[in-house]
């Protein structure tokens, strides 16, 4: 990483990373908050496909060198578009970036029969990674969260994922469901834990504004059940050998996802596609007297707008005074947290910008005293709201 000539504070250039959105989907869940839209007819890959390179075209200033060390296709559902489709992105997008040597390249995907038959198409595209979209393996609690696939078809397509090559592979579950118990939600992780996988996404469902289960919510588990499927959880990840690495994250040794650790880590990422959000380094922009800032950059949320080239771009700077909470809402993520310095090198700021709060956040037992790492304690990660309100 070049360190920027002139910078007072250190501002690096961090890893680059580029997600892709793939905004439709086969119907839109009653908890899903993602920029996602029904299909309606034929999906126009060919033109999406091209307002994609148009979009990623206009982005390569930014890119100032850096070679890309993840890619992730998120959505929507992005297993709905054809293997060529994505054969042809990657192509092209290499064509304008290089590719770092064992870049990832993760694609999200439906455990239904309809997407298992391209898993193999996608693996010869490029992609070395799957995430697929199970949430649950109890046909009960699927039908509760609108899913269009059986628990039988989500072992089948994790067969069929580990069959067809795919080593790197992550399993999205929820728990805290309607009508879950904890020894629902533990038989869940038992049949993830038994597929073999080495990566699971396991977060607690969360009723979020602007869905149908906002309008009309369903009836979820008491809070002491929802403590006891985390406790029992964790225990029962923790003894088939899985780490947990970040708050919904857990893996077996080296299994981590490194679109997410450059993501909480606070490094650079592009972003192409309907919806899509980037957060990049300007560090050759004079501003203030200082050399350097942070921007966060969004797309046209709505695919036709999108499509049509409207709103392609908007942007903001993240101003000084929001720069030290930003870093902290990712950093702190991660069990492990980061080595301090990071902060000078990601934010351009000096660590003694925020001793205050870094000295009352270790005398309430939140944030470890090693004063060479920024890392929650168990406390801290139990109480993550909390630490982070003291850097707002």
């Amino acid at each position: 990483m070049a360190l920027i000539s002139g910078a007072s504070t250190g501002l690096q250039l961090p890893p680059l990373s580029l997600y892709i959105h793939v905004p439709w989907c086969v119907r839109k869940c009653p908890y899903c908050d993602f920029n996602s839209h029904a299909q309606r007819g034929e999906i126009p890959q060919a033109d999406y496909l091209q307002a994609l390179l148009d979009d990623l075209d206009a982005e390569l200033n930014w890119v100032q060198g850096r070679t890309l060390q993840s890619i992730f296709i998120g959505g929507g559902t992005p297993s709905l578009m054809e293997a060529t489709f994505y054969q042809q992105l990657l192509e092209q997008i290499e064509q304008r970036i290089p590719f770092a040597d064992g870049i990832e390249i993760t694609l999200e995907a439906n455990p239904g029969t309809f997407e298992q038959a391209r898993f193999a198409g996608y693996r010869e595209a490029g992609i070395n990674r799957l995430s697929l979209g199970i949430q649950s393996f109890d046909d009960g609690c699927l039908q509760a969260l609108g899913r269009i696939h059986s628990g039988a078809e989500a072992e089948q397509a994790v067969a069929q994922a580990q069959a067809i090559g795919f080593e790197r592979l992550n399993l999205d579950l929820m728990h805290g469901l309607p009508g879950q118990t904890p020894t629902m939600a533990l038989a869940d992780l038992e049949r993830a834990i038994g597929l073999g996988t080495t990566h699971l996404s396991w977060y607690q469902l969360t009723i979020e504004p602007n869905t149908e289960f906002h309008s009309r919510p369903p009836r979820l588990p008491e809070d002491e059940a929802l403590w006891a499927i985390q406790e029992q959880g964790q225990a029962r990840l923790s003894e088939a050998g899985f780490e947990q690495y970040e708050i919904s994250g857990y893996c077996k040794v080296g299994q981590q996802c490194r679109h997410n650790l450059n993501y909480w880590r606070f490094g650079d990422y592009l972003g192409i596609g309907a919806g899509a959000h980037a957060k990049l380094s300007d560090p050759l922009t004079e501003r203030g007297g200082q050399i350097g800032r942070l921007v966060r950059r969004w797309k046209a949320r709505q695919p036709k707008a999108y499509l049509a080239g409207l709103n392609r771009a908007e942007q903001r700077v993240i101003e000084a005074d929001e720069l030290a909470l930003e870093f902290m809402m990712n950093a702190l993520r991660l069990s492990d947290g980061v080595e301090a310095q990071l902060f000078e090198q990601r934010t351009g700021l000096p660590l003694a910008t925020i001793e205050p709060q870094l000295t009352r956040a270790r005398s309430l037992g939140l944030l470890e005293q090693d004063p060479a790492l920024l890392r929650p304690t168990l406390q801290g990660r139990r109480f993550l709201n909390e630490l982070l309100e003291l850097f707002v």
